[in-house]
């Protein structure tokens, strides 16, 4: 990747913007967005308000960033918005389309710009003149954001990475090309061409590809070829009982894409039917994705799949709140999970007496009292320490 450039949002100075660019002198590259006096940004800026940079170059296009600290539109007002736009020229007729791919990361050492936590799209965004903007409604959830290392001095410094993937239509040096292999194994898993094992989960039924699972999954590689081989035969289904049949349609997206999926809008909208007051819509939708989230924590771990269970635990430490904290301890101590335990024990050790007092009155801290009494002690532990201290 190509160094682009950084620009500057600056609270302290009514959220303007200075942009230093550089031409990055190739098909992809990233640039920096660096937000000083975050809080600042908080104040000046109300939903739907954005601090835009200035143009920086990539793939001989011109881009810039669009960042909005309380939430693009009202439904993610919790949330810190990102947008990449690439620059049109409105009065150019027959100005060409542009595809690209795109993601946003945080960077905790700005000196080695190195990304940390990362939501972009493994699909290629088509960029034209009446849709030259994409991004992600929901990055990061500010409460998430402001409890994390990412916000230092109330400073906090975004990486946005662009790849051009087609460029006026010609077959590009082979040298400088994006692997689309993920898109061909997820057409592979969706026209099930040469699939020859079906799993039926939760009612319905999946056919994939017994070498791609065995490949990608020690547990899948045991199972289809071997003491605990499943179905010799193309035609028998392999049950799997205690999973959703949206779980394994994600462990299964990211077996062959090696990406994480969105949960699925239909299942969301249909869990969401009953959900008559549109004011708790939101909060019922962010709590219908975080069971799933957890839910994919195990069946990575149930199938050894590190990678997935790595980035299930980063997005459940990333979204820790006084409602969720028990389950997800509880979760993170049954599977042996120490980073996201860790995490579940700093969020509870900083609340308020009084939101610490509604956590240890919920039945999830019973449940972790009876299960795992080591850990209350461990949290007893740590609380004496901080008080030495």
């Amino acid at each position: 990747m190509s160094f682009a450039g950084v620009s500057v949002v600056d609270g302290a100075k009514r959220c303007t913007c200075d942009t230093s660019a550089v031409y990055a002198g190739a098909d992809s590259g990233y640039h920096l967005l660096m937000v000083r006096d975050y809080s600042r940004t908080k104040l000046q800026l109300p939903t739907g308000e954005s601090a835009t940079t200035g143009l920086f170059t990539v793939g001989e296009y011109d881009w810039y960033i669009e960042y909005y600290p309380n939430g693009e539109n009202p439904n993610c007002r919790d949330f810190v918005s990102l947008y990449v736009t690439r620059h049109t020229l409105y009065d150019c007729e027959g100005e060409e389309d542009v595809e690209a791919k795109f993601s946003f990361s945080l960077v905790d050492q700005l000196e080695k710009h190195k990304p940390v936590y990362i939501h972009g799209t493994n699909k290629t965004c088509t960029f034209s003149s009446s849709a030259p903007s994409w991004g992600s409604d929901r990055f990061v959830r500010r409460d998430a954001l402001e409890r994390s290392a990412h916000l230092k001095g109330d400073c906090l410094t975004i990486r946005c990475d662009i790849m051009v993937v087609c460029k006026d239509h010609k077959i590009e040096d082979a040298a400088g090309a994006i692997s689309d292999i993920n898109q061909h194994f997820a057409h592979l898993l969706q026209n099930k061409v040469g699939a020859d094992v079906t799993f039926e989960v939760g009612g319905e039924t999946f056919a994939a590809h017994r070498c791609v699972l065995a490949a990608r999954s020690k547990v899948f590689m045991a199972q289809l070829f071997g003491p605990m081989k499943e179905g010799a035969t193309t035609s028998s289904v392999i049950q799997i009982k205690d999973m959703e049949a949206k779980v394994f349609r994600a462990l299964l997206s990211f077996i062959y894409t090696d990406s994480l999926p969105a949960m699925e809008k239909d299942s969301m909208e249909d869990e969401m039917s009953e959900v008559m007051d549109e004011g708790r819509e939101e909060a019922a939708e962010f709590e219908m994705w975080l069971q799933w989230l957890e839910d994919l924590f195990v069946a990575a771990d149930r199938y050894d799949l590190q990678m997935l269970k790595l980035i299930c635990e980063k997005q459940l430490s990333e979204h820790i709140s006084v409602s969720s904290v028990t389950s997800t301890l509880a979760l993170a101590e049954k599977h042996h999970c120490c980073g996201l335990k860790e995490a579940c024990l700093k969020f509870i050790q900083v609340q308020s007496p009084s939101c610490l007092q509604t956590v240890m009155a919920t039945s999830g801290w019973d449940h972790i009292a009876v299960t795992y009494p080591w850990v209350v002690k461990e949290f007893i532990a740590k609380l004496a320490s901080n008080q030495r201290k």
